[in-house]
């Protein structure tokens, strides 16, 4: 078993940032992609960022310039830096973990809530 447990969340006016981080327990290992999603209600989730294990970032194009995604291999811990954040950022964002074979986890989510 693994748990995978964010942390950063909160409300902030526009233009302001927030950093979300997120911590896979030391019993998942061998992780290939570390990423953020994010949902509001009546909504898919959709991806905001990833990193994969050699370091390579893959970004939303709606947070490309503003968000950056980076990961700490000894703590497996990623965080998600958010700057320049806008009303339409509202959304519960989750933490994603994938093993080497496949495996998924997924955190609890954390609310993010900008305000205009």
């Amino acid at each position: 078993q693994g748990e995978v447990v964010e942390s950063g969340g909160g409300l902030v006016q526009a233009g302001g940032s927030l950093r979300l981080s997120c911590a896979a327990s030391g019993s998942i290992f061998r992780i290939n992609v570390m990423g953020w999603y994010r949902q509001v209600p009546g909504k898919q989730r959709e991806l905001v960022a990833t990193i994969i294990s050699s370091g390579i970032t893959n970004y939303a194009d709606s947070v490309k310039g503003r968000f950056t995604i980076s990961k700490d291999n000894a703590k497996n811990t990623v965080y998600l830096q958010m700057n320049s954040l806008k009303p339409e950022d509202t959304a519960v964002y989750y933490c994603n973990v994938v093993r080497m074979g496949g495996r998924n986890y997924w955190g609890q989510g954390t609310q993010v809530t900008v305000s205009s």
